[in-house]
């Protein structure tokens, strides 16, 4: 794993991470964007570069900003989960992770925090916030219908499952506490390709507290999706079958019960 000089603990909260996987065609684009003063003075930026064949790397450097990157490729979710034991090594209190192809538009940054830093009416702040690409006010593009049909079939499970409504449990778009980041980074069954509706499924069988916000969203315009061709049929078989291993899991055998009444580390 090579990385850059790493910085010392930031006096900023929020830590923005993107995983990447040869994006030289966006990754510059956003970067940029993430810039903005609202923006950039209350987050930092790491890059999780999944061994890039591409000129991601050097684009990030040119940048001044923070990247990690693999020797070898080991997934989607491998680089989340080392962007999480990153934040917890740097002390940051919240995460939002975001996709490196642009589709996130950097505006869901701020509202997305925001959520995660607001109380309830039990004066109790979310663990985790999907940006959500299906409620009112969202900005989205249309969806094949394969991944309509997978959304679908994933929002009853997790229905079933856990009693809860989750419009959007396939976003990458989401904002973490440090609560949630704490385990995730020491989770030993996270999934290193497809870490999403399994996960918001444990997450709320566990107990942490799962919530959305409405998104913008744009089609991606450069680069090849990671759900191309006759990947999103493989994704929907096996994320079904994940989803009902976390069930069993944690229904059946007991497994990390009582997670989340731990607190965070300080």
């Amino acid at each position: 794993m090579k990385r850059r000089n790493s910085m010392s603990k930031s006096k900023k909260k929020l830590l923005i991470i993107i995983p990447a996987y040869n994006e030289e065609k966006n990754i510059g684009d956003l970067l940029d964007k993430l810039k903005t003063p609202d923006i950039a003075k209350i987050a930092d930026v790491l890059v999780m570069d999944d061994a890039s064949k591409d000129k991601t790397r050097k684009i990030v450097l040119n940048k001044d900003l923070e990247v990690v990157t693999h020797i070898f490729n080991l997934g989607y979710g491998s680089g989340l989960q080392v962007g999480y034991k990153y934040a917890i090594h740097n002390g940051y209190e919240y995460i939002v992770q975001m996709d490196a192809d642009g589709q996130h538009d950097v505006c869901n940054v701020l509202s997305i925090y925001e959520k995660l830093t607001t109380a309830d009416e039990k004066g109790k702040c979310p663990d985790i916030v999907i940006g959500s690409r299906f409620m009112e006010g969202s900005q989205t593009f249309s969806i094949s219908a394969v991944k309509k049909v997978a959304i679908s079939m994933f929002r009853f499970l997790i229905k079933l499952g856990t009693g809860q409504r989750i419009k959007d449990p396939t976003s990458g778009l989401q904002g973490l506490s440090r609560r949630a980041i704490e385990f995730y980074a020491g989770f030993n069954h996270f999934d290193d390709k497809y870490p999403d509706a399994n996960m918001i499924m444990q997450m709320l069988m566990l107990g942490f507290r799962v919530v959305e916000v409405p998104a913008v969203m744009h089609a991606r315009v450069e680069g090849v999706s990671m759900h191309s061709g006759l990947k999103p049929v493989i994704y929907m078989l096996r994320m079904m079958f994940s989803i009902i291993a976390v069930w069993i899991r944690i229904r059946v055998y007991k497994v990390d019960i009582g997670a989340a009444n731990e607190e965070p580390a300080t």
